[in-house]
């Protein structure tokens, strides 16, 4: 398997049903009460983090996503850390409800907003760097999504193309998320690990592949 620069590779890989799955999120913050639980999903492009995100508010449907892409669009590859805190995790943790519209949005007059409702069990934040250091106190658990990276990159192709505008963006995105990844290694601090894409048999509607996290 190709990994990530300096990535530790899981072992112990297993299958696990998702609502399993949740319970493990669930427990790993058992005091939070008066507001939603906070779980980062994380990987690279291609690896499945939508479609987990997806997965996941169907096990619990008093839950929401928030795509870190909607607060980097037109902002940053990954200085976003700050406009992330200040305006839906700091909400999210006194128990309000968040309805954001980044100054990007307005800048480029992107309709709608970011919009997150109070009384929430749930809020899945799932987009590349979302497990990092600077937001370390504001997240309950996370998820790092482990997989080839040839096999992401095709994915990637098929879901975005291959244009010379596409390859300039994935060539600038990498000279950023290269160094970043290998600053933070979110493997080694998420609470679960996730096969993405899987090689290992499973019923891909009700369960996962999943390791215990590796160490720094």
């Amino acid at each position: 398997m190709r990994l990530h620069p300096g990535e530790t590779e899981a072992a112990g890989w297993r299958v696990m049903t998702v609502l399993d799955a949740v319970r493990q999120l669930r427990d790993a913050s058992p005091d939070v009460t008066g507001r939603p639980r906070i779980i980062a999903i994380d990987g690279r492009g291609g690896a499945g983090k939508t479609t987990l995100a997806e997965r996941l508010r169907k096990v619990v449907p008093n839950s929401a996503i928030v795509h870190t892409d909607d607060i980097a669009w037109n902002h940053a590859y990954f200085d976003w850390g700050a406009v992330l805190i200040e305006n839906i995790l700091q909400p999210l943790h006194r128990g309000t409800a968040v309805d954001f519209r980044p100054d990007a949005w307005i800048a480029h007059d992107r309709p709608g907003s970011i919009t997150l409702p109070a009384g929430a069990d749930f809020i899945w934040v799932e987009g590349t760097g979302i497990i990092r250091e600077e937001l370390a106190p504001w997240l309950d658990a996370s998820v790092w999504m482990q997989g080839d990276l040839d096999e992401q990159e095709r994915l990637l192709v098929v879901r975005d193309g291959d244009s010379l505008e596409q390859l300039e963006h994935v060539a600038n995105w990498l000279l950023e998320e290269l160094p970043f990844i290998l600053r933070e290694q979110p493997w080694a601090r998420a609470t679960m690990t996730v096969a993405g894409p899987p090689q290992i048999d499973h019923d891909p509607d009700t369960e996962l592949v999943v390791a215990p996290p590796t160490s720094l």
